[in-house]
């Protein structure tokens, strides 16, 4: 029989490792809040279907969020209350986002999860020619996606004939209608939007590209440093496997799929 010290003893050291145990459980604790993350109507890397977000980037996501055992919550919403969201809510974030110069202190990245290219388009019937930048600043206004990437760059770049919209759906409604003549697009979510609007891929025309951009991943800066460097390794780790190229390839088939951790 054990001594009434020996039990002593043993009760103690089951406190003490009881403590010990909670004690490292409680920042675990904190990492099971869900993150938000928000995206947009970007078909096919992300967008909406009776509700329920979809498409090659949610995919992804969804893969990190498992492999890195962190809860989420998905949510499909304009653009520009994405891009405010994961600016000022703390363990939140928007994805894909397009890592620019203009943001890149904006924001803590993860990817990169595709690669762009973006131009300016016209209808086949009556496409101008477009050789440059300049050339395109004397076409009347260019229908562009407010606040997207593209249209913070050419506002710098001081064009004057930018005409913003809530949405690429309605840049590909003003071309459709010929209340422009140009639009500006990028190459990944083109077919889906003419296909919403009305159009064959043949009625338009790339007139000049601009800009290749990677998209990301973007977290609000409030977001902690480690959890966005855990999703940064089981991405690249993703890569590695194969796991995201089938991803890549499923959605994307054709489109040239990004490397490491490559910069803007």
């Amino acid at each position: 029989m054990p001594s009434a010290e020996g039990i002593g003893l043993r009760s103690l050291l089951h406190y003490w490792l009881s403590a010990l145990l909670l004690g490292l459980s409680l920042p675990l604790s904190l990492s099971a809040e869900p993150l938000r993350l928000y995206s947009q109507e970007y078909p096919p890397v992300n967008f909406s279907v009776a509700g329920e977000p979809a498409g090659m980037a949610v995919e992804v996501v969804r893969e990190l969020a498992r492999r890195s055992a962190q809860p989420i919550h998905l949510e499909v919403v304009p653009w520009a209350r994405a891009y405010r969201e994961a600016q000022t809510r703390p363990n939140s974030g928007v994805f894909v986002a397009m890592r620019t110069a203009e943001r890149e202190s904006l924001f803590q990245w993860v990817g990169p999860i595709t690669v762009n290219t973006t131009g300016f388009y016209a209808l086949t019937d009556a496409a101008p020619r477009i050789d440059s930048l300049d050339d395109a600043r004397h076409h009347g206004e260019i229908a562009i996606p407010r606040d997207w990437y593209s249209h913070q760059l050419l506002r710098a770049a001081g064009f004057g004939n930018l005409h913003p919209v809530p949405g690429p759906d309605m840049v590909v409604q003003m071309l459709k209608h010929r209340r422009v003549k140009l639009m500006v697009m990028d190459n990944l979510g083109l077919s889906a939007y003419l296909a919403r609007g009305g159009l064959r891929d043949d009625e338009v025309k790339l007139l000049f590209s601009f800009l290749r951009s990677y998209s990301y991943i973007a977290f609000s800066p409030e977001t902690d440093p480690a959890l966005v460097a855990r999703w940064q390794e089981e991405l690249d780790g993703m890569k590695r496997d194969g796991s995201f190229a089938a991803i890549h390839h499923k959605w994307l088939p054709g489109a040239q799929m990004p490397g490491l951790r490559a910069l803007p």
